[in-house]
Protein backbone atom coordinates (compact mmCIF):
# COMPACT_ATOMS: atom_id res chain seq x y z
CA UNK A 1 0.00 0.00 0.00
CA UNK A 2 1.32 3.67 -1.10
CA UNK A 3 0.74 6.61 0.31
CA UNK A 4 -2.12 7.30 -1.80
CA UNK A 5 -4.37 4.70 -1.28
CA UNK A 6 -3.63 5.23 2.78
CA UNK A 7 -4.93 8.55 2.02
CA UNK A 8 -8.18 7.17 -0.07
CA UNK A 9 -8.27 4.98 2.89
CA UNK A 10 -8.61 7.65 5.16
CA UNK A 11 -10.43 10.49 3.44
CA UNK A 12 -13.33 7.59 2.86
CA UNK A 13 -13.30 6.97 6.62
CA UNK A 14 -13.79 11.10 7.10
CA UNK A 15 -16.55 10.59 4.98
CA UNK A 16 -18.37 7.83 6.62
CA UNK A 17 -17.53 9.22 9.93
CA UNK A 18 -19.28 12.97 8.71
CA UNK A 19 -22.12 10.59 7.10
CA UNK A 20 -23.11 8.94 10.01
CA UNK A 21 -22.84 11.59 12.51
CA UNK A 22 -24.37 14.76 10.48
CA UNK A 23 -28.10 13.49 11.23
CA UNK A 24 -27.48 13.48 14.83
CA UNK A 25 -25.60 16.85 15.11
CA UNK A 26 -28.51 18.58 13.35
CA UNK A 27 -30.98 17.15 15.56
CA UNK A 28 -29.32 18.46 18.33
CA UNK A 29 -28.56 21.91 16.64
CA UNK A 30 -32.28 22.09 15.57
CA UNK A 31 -33.52 21.60 19.07
CA UNK A 32 -30.96 23.84 20.76
CA UNK A 33 -31.85 26.55 18.83
CA UNK A 34 -35.28 26.02 19.38
CA UNK A 35 -34.95 26.14 22.56
CA UNK A 36 -32.67 28.93 22.41
CA UNK A 37 -35.56 30.80 20.66
CA UNK A 38 -38.04 30.06 23.38
CA UNK A 39 -35.82 31.10 25.79
CA UNK A 40 -35.20 34.05 24.40
CA UNK A 41 -38.95 34.84 23.59
CA UNK A 42 -40.14 33.96 27.51
CA UNK A 43 -36.87 35.17 29.04
CA UNK A 44 -36.63 32.05 30.98
CA UNK A 45 -32.88 31.52 31.59
CA UNK A 46 -32.72 28.43 32.58
CA UNK A 47 -29.26 27.05 31.96
CA UNK A 48 -30.78 23.09 32.51
CA UNK A 49 -34.10 23.82 30.26
CA UNK A 50 -31.80 22.60 27.52
CA UNK A 51 -30.22 19.33 28.40
CA UNK A 52 -33.29 16.96 28.67
CA UNK A 53 -35.16 17.90 25.32
CA UNK A 54 -31.73 17.55 23.64
CA UNK A 55 -31.25 14.33 24.95
CA UNK A 56 -34.74 12.84 24.18
CA UNK A 57 -34.37 14.21 20.72
CA UNK A 58 -30.31 13.07 20.25
CA UNK A 59 -32.11 9.30 21.53
CA UNK A 60 -35.05 9.15 19.30
CA UNK A 61 -32.61 10.36 16.09
CA UNK A 62 -30.36 7.81 16.93
CA UNK A 63 -32.59 4.93 17.42
CA UNK A 64 -34.72 6.43 13.49
CA UNK A 65 -30.79 7.08 12.57
CA UNK A 66 -29.53 3.83 13.50
CA UNK A 67 -29.98 1.29 10.68
CA UNK A 68 -28.49 3.90 8.14
CA UNK A 69 -25.00 4.14 10.46
CA UNK A 70 -25.09 0.44 10.27
CA UNK A 71 -25.35 0.45 6.57
CA UNK A 72 -22.60 3.29 5.83
CA UNK A 73 -20.41 1.31 9.02
CA UNK A 74 -21.29 -2.14 6.99
CA UNK A 75 -20.06 -0.36 3.62
CA UNK A 76 -16.96 1.32 4.63
CA UNK A 77 -15.76 -1.82 6.64
CA UNK A 78 -16.32 -3.88 3.31
CA UNK A 79 -14.37 -1.91 0.85
CA UNK A 80 -11.65 -2.24 3.83
CA UNK A 81 -11.42 -6.00 3.91
CA UNK A 82 -11.50 -5.85 0.04
CA UNK A 83 -8.33 -3.45 0.25
CA UNK A 84 -6.76 -5.74 2.65
CA UNK A 85 -7.44 -9.29 1.04
CA UNK A 86 -6.48 -7.70 -2.18
CA UNK A 87 -3.24 -6.48 -0.96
Amino acid sequence: MNGAEALDIAQDGIWVLIKIASPIMFVGLFVGLIIALFQALTQIQEMTLVFVPKIIAIFLALMVALPFMGQAMEGFMNRLSVHIVGG
